[in-house]
């Protein structure tokens, strides 16, 4: 990296920023030992209280089943909605590789369409080029926290007699219209991942309407039993556990501060940033960013390096290579807005934990190296 090189500082005058900071306090320590000290460590009334509230504080009262991470909610959840061998389901190649993996490992094919280059979500025109015979379902993903179309995805998959299977995983609380996301699709999938707007420590939430669905994915996480040795069908063991859902329960009274200070954070960064791309918003559309991501034009990567070696900020690039350019998949599709996304975008640091002060040196560090290497 050479053209942001003449804005050198000495890093040693910086406290590092990360990118992402979990934020785990005092109340989750006192609820993880409550639970250590009752005894009763595997999925039980803990977990059956989590998901009751997460429904009520997220879902508008939509079920929903906790497991133990989001990618085993996506699989779980689409073999609960009866997807397998034969079908296909259209998801973005520009998403953690969790999306398209969960619908291989049900025997279906993952079937690639490109974004729109503003919220990086599906564009709905690319997904209507790939329906075929086989296809099943649609898999939109609320892409860093920004909703993806989901007027114009629901429209088509009723044009064609298809489901909807919400990616949800970096989304808490996002919503369209007035709607929050994960209430769209026939289930919807959260992460509760650390770096997450909220987290359980590790694990996964999946929502529905469907009380079949709801059943299935209940027998899908334990087994494939309601009652102990009563084996309904070939299952897993992909429960939470207690100790988990203490951790996710106090997050839950937390996560619609945190983000009113992320937005209040992105709102910051839009305002005074220059010399890069900020994320747009979509009419109708509530971020709750759990990505800041803008575009770099040129030498994205020199960029983050800069950032880190100069100004002691840390960025992330969500996703440097397209799902279906991975070895594990190796397809020919020819998605432009994918390939370019890739290309340019650099994700800032956006979290609750940043201080007046942290966010003045972000916005100093990008506007200064952007004008380096204009």
């Amino acid at each position: 990296m050479t053209e942001h090189q003449s804005t050198r500082h000495d890093v040693t005058e910086y406290e590092f920023i990360p990118a992402a900071r979990p934020i785990i306090g005092d109340e989750e320590r006192r609820a993880v030992d409550e639970v250590l000290v009752s005894g009763m460590l595997a999925q039980g009334t803990e977990v059956a209280r989590f998901e009751r509230e997460f429904s009520e504080v997220l879902l508008d009262g939509r079920a929903a089943v906790a497991v133990n991470s989001g990618t085993a909610g996506l699989h779980l959840g689409l073999l609960a909605a009866g997807v397998g061998p034969g079908d296909e389901v259209i998801v973005p190649s520009f998403t953690f590789a969790a999306t398209a993996n969960s619908v291989a490992l049900t025997g279906a094919t993952p079937v690639f369409a490109d974004i729109d280059p503003n919220s990086f979500c599906l564009d709905a025109a690319s997904v209507a080029q790939v329906v075929s015979e086989r296809t099943v379902g649609i898999m939109p993903v609320h892409l860093y926290g920004h909703p993806a179309d989901m007027n114009a995805l629901g429209t088509l998959a009723a044009e064609h007699g298809l489901k909807i299977f919400e990616d949800a995983a970096q989304a808490h609380g996002a919503s369209l219209d007035g709607r929050r996301v994960g209430t769209f699709g026939d289930f919807a999938m959260f992460s509760l991942y650390p770096t997450k707007n909220m987290t359980s420590g590790e694990g996964g939430m999946v929502s529905t309407a469907d009380p079949e669905v709801e059943r299935r994915l209940r027998l899908l996480r334990n087994q494939g039993m309601e009652r102990q040795y009563e084996n309904e069908l070939v299952g897993f063991n992909a429960r939470m556990t207690n100790i988990h859902a203490a951790i996710g329960r106090v997050q839950l009274t937390k996560v619609w501060g945190w983000t009113a200070k992320r937005q209040a954070n992105a709102a910051f960064l839009s305002q005074n940033l220059a010399g890069v791309t900020t994320p747009p918003l979509a009419v109708g559309a509530s971020h709750v960013y759990h990505q800041y991501t803008i575009r770099v034009g040129e030498d994205r990567d020199g960029l983050a390096e800069a950032l880190k070696s100069e100004y002691n900020i840390g960025s992330g690039v969500y996703y440097p290579i397209p799902n279906h350019r991975l070895p594990s998949f190796q397809r020919p599709e020819d998605l432009p807005e994918t390939e370019k996304a890739a290309a340019e975008v650099l994700s800032l640091p956006v979290h609750p934990s940043l201080t007046e002060h942290d966010l003045e040196r972000i916005v100093t560090a990008v506007n200064a190296l952007a004008a380096a290497g204009a």
